[in-house]
């Protein structure tokens, strides 16, 4: 999915600084890996291929005794707050448990175990504790609110006063202005929820890895003979010889019900995802977000809102639930009444074929793809041909030298340590200049113990306060493995969802903040700069240099070429209303009284309320949303996606209208200066008014998926 995997160290980091520790306790950090400072080159490295996980609570701990003993040194400073003397000093905290929290982070989503999964279970109340004696600290908040108060009469320079702004704001929706006993059980809410969440997330990771469904030579029917020798070479992993294994994720289930001709199996592969974490069973979640929703609602009460959304909402784009369901509500009739055309037409198609069989969940990928080829002439097998991994890398970094002026080189092997074998690094370098930018990991390949999906991640984030600071971003992946020496084909969907995540990574190498707190991001702007990069797979520069056939290396034909872009509103009515029934089911879910509720009940009501089509089920079911369950992140902000998706539109139709097209020289110059750069030192709705003039339109939103324009 689509946002970094460092959370659990967000507000770990906002008030830490440096200070001289006993001998004693230096010799200890010194002596455990995690904690150590980066040496090597580029600015100095992870090291992942040492990394130890006996060390990791170890680390954990020490890097929170680190944490408080520098907050006293901030709150027993007897001079009067000021930016200087207080802002300054959390901005460059943080290092170490930064350091310790890279480390805790690949474990977490790259390579989990169940001796990893056992310290995250037992650490994450006392990290919550941690965080509530920052977050929650009232001389802290002191020192904070009156370099905040002062600044508004006495204004800062423009980025540091964005900083105090941010700091404050975090603070008090942390409860930092509570009276002492809300402030406990806010705490007390806190500690229990990490808990819920980590269990949440390991529920889903459990049911992924014990849901296999096995395969016997003559079931592939319709199967590519890439995925099938993958499937085998996962049987014969799992101890089943001679069979062939559908792993219980996305990247297996997918293609498996696009394509399989055998019908009862789609529906047991259907089953197995869909029902995650809903099997009635140990790994069942149900009770799980039950509590969650309860917790979150009482926690934010205590701070005077009525529901979690009226609190999340307040500093992000929409700034209201009511805003965010409007634009959704706008486009879901129109979702729903496409998805009703593309069922006829699957229909139509089945019983032409005289396949006997009424159209179900299952089914959808199946004949959408049949219709796709009887519509447009358009075969996605054929499409994949063209679409080969290594030559979509190059693609990136075509458009990054193109539209940001980067180069990446490959650094030497064994130059820079990685976790697993499988990721391969590149220097970021400025074209023109010559001048280090960063480093980019790929992890591109699925395995067990790496969370599904896609998503992106920095190791180290750009700041130029306290000595430039170089950037180390990742780009996670999980297509599936080919065998030795044979190309790795995708889908154009998945060649889609590459450059998206390959659009977070460049935000992150082109920020040019002062300060930390700066390269944060508001969750509903922050997904346009990576949904905006996805234009550039389609443009003839890319086309014509990169979409070659994997064994004669010819052009994609632009006979083919034509039929994707005719084609390219296509199955939206599909994509845009599983996406958009998770969307609202989180704000829903999170508007509701959670008193006694009974979440199974609840998913469907809503879904009946919503007349949501029975042909297709929502992207992420309620009792799997780990975007909204296994963290914060995303709760009542799922719709961030969408809201991202209208600037995305309206900023295409710019390029699409400028003299250079999307090559467009000042066009790309204006986006970066204003849409990447700048991260979040700048209001996002101020950011975009300066790249286009104005505010952006849902109206672009709706012609870009061939929906009507709803009447004013």
């Amino acid at each position: 999915m689509k946002f970094t995997i460092k959370v659990l160290s967000t507000l770990c980091c906002l008030a830490i600084i440096s200070c001289n520790q006993p001998k004693e306790k230096a010799d200890n950090m010194n002596e455990n890996l995690l904690l150590q400072e980066w040496t090597g080159p580029y600015g100095g490295v992870p090291a992942f291929d040492k990394m130890n996980l006996q060390d990791l609570k170890a680390a954990l701990e020490k890097g929170m005794e680190l944490n408080l003993n520098e907050i006293n040194q901030i709150t027993s400073d007897s001079d009067a707050p000021t930016f200087e003397n207080t802002i300054v000093p959390m901005e460059k905290a943080g290092e170490e448990l930064e350091r310790v929290f890279s480390y805790y982070g690949i474990w977490s989503s790259n390579v989990s175990t169940p001796e990893f999964r056992e310290i995250q279970g037992e650490m994450a109340p006392i990290l919550s504790d941690f965080r509530s004696k920052i977050s929650q600290n009232s001389e802290l908040f002191k020192r904070i609110k009156f370099v905040y108060d002062n600044s508004l009469e006495n204004p800062l320079e423009e980025d540091q006063q964005r900083v105090v702004q941010l700091i404050y704001e975090r603070f008090a929706m942390d409860g930092a202005e509570l009276d002492d006993q809300k402030k406990l059980r806010y705490a007390a809410i806190n500690k229990e929820l990490s808990t819920l969440y980590t269990n949440f997330a390991n529920n889903v990771l459990a049911d992924e890895e014990n849901y296999v469904v096995y395969l016997t030579k003559d079931q592939l029917g319709g199967l590519s003979e890439s995925m099938t020798k993958s499937m085998a070479k996962i049987a014969t992993d799992k101890g089943q010889d001679g069979k062939y294994a559908i792993p219980n994720t996305r990247s297996y289930m997918d293609p498996f019900l696009t394509y399989s001709t055998e019908r009862g199996l789609r529906e047991k592969v259907w089953n197995n995802y869909y029902s995650r974490g809903d099997n009635g069973d140990e790994f069942d979640n149900n009770d799980n977000i039950a509590k969650i929703l309860q917790l979150r609602k009482e926690r934010v009460a205590l701070l005077g809102y009525d529901n979690f959304g009226d609190w999340r909402l307040q500093n992000r784009m929409a700034k209201t639930p009511e805003n965010a369901m409007e634009l959704m509500n706008a486009v879901w009739p129109a979702a729903i009444a496409r998805v009703k055309e593309e069922v006829a037409d699957m229909q139509t198609l089945a019983n032409t074929n005289k396949d006997n069989i009424t159209i179900e969940p299952w089914d959808y990928r199946f004949y959408a793809e049949k219709v796709r080829k009887q519509k447009y002439d358009l075969d996605s097998d054929e499409v994949k041909q063209y679409l080969q991994l290594d030559k979509l890398t190059q693609a990136l970094f075509f458009v990054a030298g193109e539209l940001f002026n980067y180069n990446f080189t490959p650094v030497p092997e064994g130059s820079v340590p990685v976790f697993q074998e499988d990721v391969k690094v590149w220097e970021v370098t400025d074209k023109t200049s010559g001048k280090h930018i960063g480093l980019w990991y790929l992890d591109p390949f699925a395995r067990p113990g790496k969370r599904s999906g896609a998503w992106a991640t920095t190791y180290r984030s750009h700041s130029t306060f306290d000595g430039d600071k170089t950037v180390l971003a990742s780009n996670n992946s999980n297509f599936v493995k080919p065998a030795p020496g044979e190309a790795l084909l995708v889908s154009w969907d998945d060649a889609t969802t590459f450059l998206h995540e390959f659009g977070h990574a460049l935000h992150f190498f082109s920020s040019e903040v002062k300060y930390p707190t700066l390269n944060g991001g508001v969750r509903d702007y922050t997904e346009f700069q990576s949904q905006v990069l996805e234009r550039w797979l389609s443009t003839d520069k890319v086309i014509n240099q990169f979409l070659v056939h994997y064994k004669t290396g010819e052009v994609i034909p632009q006979e083919l070429v034509k039929k994707i872009k005719k084609a390219s509103t296509f199955n939206q009515g599909f994509s845009t209303t599983e996406y958009l029934a998770s969307a609202i089911m989180d704000m829903k879910l999170h508007m509701a009284d959670p008193t006694n509720i009974d979440i199974d009940a609840f998913e469907k009501e809503t879904l009946a309320e919503l007349n949501m089509p029975k042909e297709l089920v929502m992207r992420h079911r309620t009792p799997q949303f780990g975007h909204v369950f296994s963290g914060e992140g995303y709760a009542t902000a799922y719709y961030g996606y969408m809201w991202a998706d209208v600037l995305t539109a309206d900023a295409a139709e710019a390029f699409a209208e400028a003299p250079g097209g999307f090559y467009d020289k000042e066009l790309a110059a204006k986006m970066v200066k204003y849409l990447f750069a700048p991260r979040n030192a700048m209001d996002p709705a101020e950011a975009y008014r300066k790249f286009r003039g104005r505010d952006a339109k849902i109206d672009a939103l709706m012609r870009d998926r061939g929906f009507p324009i709803p009447k004013k």
